[in-house]
């Protein structure tokens, strides 16, 4: 599903009017009777509630017409309090403004902060508040009369319901630039928007329901609409049940380097989450003081013995033995908990350059590489970086408060500049292609920032990488359910106890509840 800027979005309904011929008047009607069914769905003894619905003058108005005629018809007695006067409303809107009139409905203008106090009384005791205020277009700050209004709403105890977007929020970017109305339910027309899915922005627009108002999807095949949320239509065929007569070798034989002293749990998560997620081979290699703890946390995971430093860590004097280990392997994932010891980075500096087969590159792997950031565009490809924010801002020597303010536009950026696909990790994790194309995972939850969930993300992707011919979408089924295993954990134990470990765990009933019965 597209995720769309205003201006994307305006350039397709002008698209459906002028080129596919689809009236004005139609998509407002869809739009309205799309955001009616849904109240119906919530209220359904309408009679018995008091709507208020407040309207702009624009086409965001025009949809609040049209919901509250569809109100009226139903049982209803909404009352549409108007942020203008009557002239002052056009095109579209005018004409379902008309005809609401004509139906019986009050309308009441609000023109001034007195109007407002009049009808004060009918916002803060209203049980049910549309906002029709503001569209998608929004770029600055709400004020005067407008500000008073939101204030009021979110003041007022009303189930609150917002067409297409919050009023106050705009609709290109997460940040909050103003007052906006906190809504209990947001239905967006055709597609969601980029403050739609996007913390802070999200936080204010509750449920979200995407209403189909009859644009033609192909409309949204477009290759310039480059952001996309991902949908569980879109991972599922990856989880489809195995033929009878498979084999382990059928899914692949991974290679994990990983661990330091203090810090082998890195390297069981992953193996752990690897194996899993479905891969026929694991094989860990670590640091030689570290293989026995290693070796006993998973009968399953074959482990290897590298050499070490003093500070067990992995020497560059495993260079060739792991270069040797890596031949009939289908790919490594390299990084968690290998410490950036100067030996450690003297080899994955020499080593990353000569592997031949797909890399995920994580965690310590990631900071070393930080340090000569021209290594990566050497790097064979298919490569996966999954770097936290603070991981991706030292890649950009720049900080993580700028990578968390820029991020829809810097992981596309780095993604295409170094030729590889960087899973941005965090809520909302970010898939970013070596074409520009970004994909948004819905799934995940608070409780999954905690130690290792990292580890267990990248051993996930890893396996995935082995299993399917198609990097991306292999990528883009380990994020999905690596968010929904947090989620499931989530629902059985909560957030504050959820561990990497419980990811792990609850990773068989995420795959189950996606795997087709047939």
């Amino acid at each position: 599903m597209k995720v769309l800027t205003s201006k994307q979005m305006k350039e397709i309904d002008r698209k459906a009017i002028e080129e596919i011929g689809i009236l004005g008047p139609i998509l407002m009607e869809n739009a309205g009777l799309r955001i009616f069914s849904k109240i119906l769905e919530k209220f359904p003894e309408l009679n018995r509630e008091k709507i208020v619905i407040i309207a702009g003058r624009g086409n965001n108005g025009g949809d609040g017409f049209v919901v509250a005629r569809h109100l009226f018809n139903h049982g209803a007695e909404p009352e549409v309090l108007l942020l203008a006067s009557k002239n002052e409303v056009r095109g579209d809107a005018a004409v379902n403004m008309k005809i609401a009139a004509n139906t019986g409905i009050r309308i009441k203008e609000i023109i001034s902060e007195k109007d407002l106090g009049l009808q004060k009384g009918k916002i803060l005791l209203a049980d049910l508040i549309v906002d029709a205020i503001f569209g998608t277009g929004l770029t600055k700050p709400a004020q005067g009369l407008y500000a008073k209004v939101i204030e009021l709403i979110n003041k007022s105890k009303a189930y609150k319901v917002a067409v297409d977007i919050p009023s106050g929020l705009s609709s290109d970017t997460f940040r909050i630039i103003g007052p906006c109305v906190k809504a209990d339910l947001t239905v967006t027309l055709a597609a969601p928007k980029i403050a739609h899915v996007f913390p802070p922005a999200d936080e204010f627009v509750g449920e979200l329901e995407v209403a189909d108002i009859s644009v033609p999807s192909f409309l949204f095949d477009d290759e310039s609409l480059k952001l996309e949320l991902v949908e569980e239509r879109t991972v599922q065929p990856y989880f489809r049940k195995r033929k009878r007569d498979a084999h382990k070798g059928n899914y692949g034989h991974l290679f994990i380097l990983s661990g330091s002293l203090g810090k082998t749990g890195a390297s069981v998560m992953a193996g752990k989450a690897a194996l899993r997620m479905g891969a026929g081979l694991v094989t860990v290699g670590t640091p030689e003081s570290c293989l026995p703890i290693v070796a006993r946390s998973m009968v399953e995971l074959m482990t290897e013995a590298l050499p070490e430093t003093k500070e067990k860590t992995l020497s560059s004097e495993a260079l060739k033995k792991i270069l040797n280990l890596l031949e009939g392997k289908d790919a490594l994932m390299v990084g968690p908990g290998i410490s950036t010891h100067p030996s450690t980075a003297e080899l994955i500096l020499s080593l990353l350059p000569k592997v031949k087969v797909p890399m995920v590159i994580d965690a310590d792997a990631l900071n070393i590489l930080a340090s000569q950031p021209e290594i990566i565009k050497a790097l064979y490809k298919p490569a996966v970086l999954t770097p936290h924010p603070g991981e991706f801002a030292r890649l950009l020597n720049i900080s993580t408060q700028e990578v968390v303010d820029s991020k829809l536009e810097l992981a596309p950026q780095f993604a295409a500049e170094y030729g590889v696909y960087l899973v941005l990790k965090g809520y909302r994790t970010l898939t970013a292609t070596p074409e520009g194309r970004v994909y948004i995972n819905p799934t995940g939850n608070p409780g999954m920032a905690t130690a290792g969930s990292g580890d267990v993300l990248s051993g996930m992707i890893a396996s995935m990488i082995i299993q399917e011919k198609n990097l991306l979408e292999a990528v883009l089924a380990a994020v999905y359910i690596h968010g929904l295993s947090g989620d499931i954990g989530v629902k059985r134990i909560g957030e504050r106890p959820l561990t990497a470990g419980d990811i792990i765990r609850f990773l068989p009933p995420g795959i189950k509840l996606l795997t087709p019965d047939d």
